[in-house]
């Protein structure tokens, strides 16, 4: 096994082009543990953490520019108020060690179903930043995931960036684990509340082939919102409403029986998730921070 070590990131896109089976490393917390187990054995492997702009993010006026090695901890430090569905999920991501290391750019190039950070960024409605000596373009997030641990770059790219909105509304995450820390997901469920365009996008992780939104449950849920004029009202959501969008989320799942739990109880587990998070954040989008942040609301 070779170590190419670029100093920056043009020397990285070019080792990449030059060894496309090269496979990145920054955190390791990902892939050491494969090579550890002996899952993996690469040829070449891609030590990015001479790059020190993968470690940095951009507050815009609109939007985060997070970099593809910004370390968990420092997203729950640093980026709460702008980010608080992906604060929330990396808080859960393993231990404070790992938490320090790692990056959400790794759990997009490992694209496993499980990855923490996954249903957080489908519910915030992301973009990825790849690059290559060919040029650089931003891949929607729900374009991303194409299967069982692949995803969209080709051979020759890699993740410099994530572009999230910075929230307009209340943002949630649950996760269903064996135990409370250490953990690789059961499931999880991402909920973000986007009053400026009254909608609202989900995240399922673990419970399908990939990371993958509720559609069908989110149409439901706009639809009954706006026909009930929720979002100028600020009414409690009616237990049917709740119910039914609980129902087509657990509906939305396509999960297996494995080590860590039954197909039957990762759909229970996503509907009772999506219910309470629903209630949370509703209730968060009614108190004194809510309806504020749509232009028209009521006092």
């Amino acid at each position: 096994m070779d170590f190419l070590r670029p100093a920056s990131w043009e020397e990285a896109l070019a080792a990449k082009a030059e060894h496309p089976t090269a496979v990145p490393i920054a955190g390791g917390t990902d892939v050491m543990v494969e090579i550890n187990f002996d899952h993996r054995r690469p040829e070449y492997l891609l030590d990015l953490n001479r790059v020190g702009e993968l470690s940095e993010w951009e507050v815009g006026a609109e939007s985060v520019r997070l970099g593809a090695s910004v370390p968990y901890t420092q997203i729950m430090e640093s980026l709460r108020g702008e980010l608080p569905g992906l604060a929330l999920a990396s808080h859960t991501v393993a231990s404070p060690q790992i938490r320090n290391r790692g990056g959400v750019g790794g759990n997009l190039g490992t694209a496993s179903p499980a990855g923490d950070a996954h249903p957080a960024l489908l519910a915030a409605g992301a973009e990825v930043e790849v690059a290559s000596v060919r040029g650089t373009r931003l891949i929607p997030i729900d374009d991303f995931y194409t299967g069982v641990k692949r995803n969209a770059l080709a051979a020759d790219e890699l993740i410099r960036a994530v572009h999230i909105k910075k929230a307009d509304g209340p943002q949630q995450y649950s996760k269903v684990g064996t135990r409370n820390a250490m953990v690789i997901a059961v499931c999880a469920f991402g909920l973000a509340l986007h009053p400026e365009t009254r909608t609202v996008r989900t995240g399922i992780g673990s419970a399908a082939p990939t990371p993958v939104r509720a559609k069908t449950a989110e149409e439901f849920l706009n639809a009954a919102l706006e026909e009930g004029g929720f979002w100028d009202n600020g009414k409690i959501i009616t237990p049917s409403v709740a119910k039914q969008f609980a129902d087509l989320c657990s509906a939305a799942c396509n999960p297996i029986d494995d080590v860590r739990g039954t197909a039957s109880y990762r759909r229970h587990a996503v509907g009772i998730m999506a219910r309470r998070t629903l209630t949370w954040t509703w209730e968060t989008y009614r108190g004194a921070d809510g309806r504020t942040h749509q232009k028209g609301s009521v006092a």
